[in-house]
Formats: C-alpha cells, sequence, structure tokens
C-alpha cells in the first residue's frame, strides 16, 4: 500500500501534471500547425514555385520496367523538397513558440516591475507610533 501512496504522490505532483498538460497542448498544437502548412503556407508555396514541394527530387537511378510496365526495380531519389517542407514547418513552429515565450516572458516582467504594497507596520512599529503621539499632546 505505501508503493501506491507514493506513485499516487509522485503523479500528482504539479510538474508532473504540468508536463502533461503541455504535451497534449502540443500534440494539439502540431495538428493546428500541421494543417495550416500543408493547407495554405505550401499550396502558396508551390504556386510560386511552380510544382509542388514533396516533387522536388534528384533522381539517382531511374526505375526499371519490365515489359508489363510492371516496376522491377524502383526509383531512388533524394527527396529534397520534403527536406524544404520539413525546414520550413520548423522556422514556423519555431516562429510561433518565440512569439508566445516572448509574451509570457513580457508578462512576467511586468508583474516584477509592479511595486508590491509596502508591508503593515509591526505591532511593534504600531505601539511606538501611538506613544509618540500620546507624547505630543
Amino acid at each position: 500500500m505505501g508503493m501506491l501512496k507514493e506513485f499516487k504522490d509522485f503523479a500528482m505532483k504539479g510538474n508532473l501534471i504540468d508536463l502533461a498538460v503541455g504535451f497534449v497542448m502540443g500534440a494539439a498544437f502540431t495538428a493546428v500547425t500541421t494543417s495550416f502548412i500543408n493547407g495554405i503556407v505550401m499550396p502558396l508555396v508551390s504556386l510560386i514555385a511552380g510544382k509542388d514541394f514533396s516533387a522536388w527530387k534528384v533522381v539517382l537511378r531511374k526505375a526499371e520496367m519490365d515489359a508489363a510496365g510492371v516496376a522491377t526495380k524502383p526509383e531512388i531519389a533524394i527527396m529534397y523538397g520534403t527536406f524544404i517542407s520539413a525546414a520550413i514547418y520548423f522556422i514556423i513552429v519555431a516562429f510561433v513558440m518565440f512569439i508566445v515565450i516572448k509574451a509570457i516572458n513580457s508578462m512576467k516582467k511586468k508583474e516584477a516591475e509592479a511595486p508590491a504594497a509596502p508591508p503593515a507596520p509591526s505591532a511593534q512599529e504600531v505601539l511606538l507610533a501611538e506613544i509618540r503621539d500620546l507624547l505630543k499632546k
């Protein structure tokens, strides 16, 4: 029973819960970013470039076909367009994360710059102030 309690304490620590929430948010962010890039950015880039990035490749060996048109040896190619797509994806994700972190840091900075309320006087200070006021009379 002691090990179960230890595991429960470990699993309910704030850091582990924060990590789990961050993981789920990251997965959702990945889905949104992927659909944005594949559905909006890459078609626009393909329009400008003239063809889809996934079609950009350097063929090292062409596919060999038999008389029936069936490939006997597959094509071997360096798919550099896929790499360019991944690099664009990375740059967009890194830029968005930069903006998010910058916003979080600016909010933290504003909280740190906000002056804290002066501490309440201690009981001894209050008593001394009352004595001072009584002596003035």
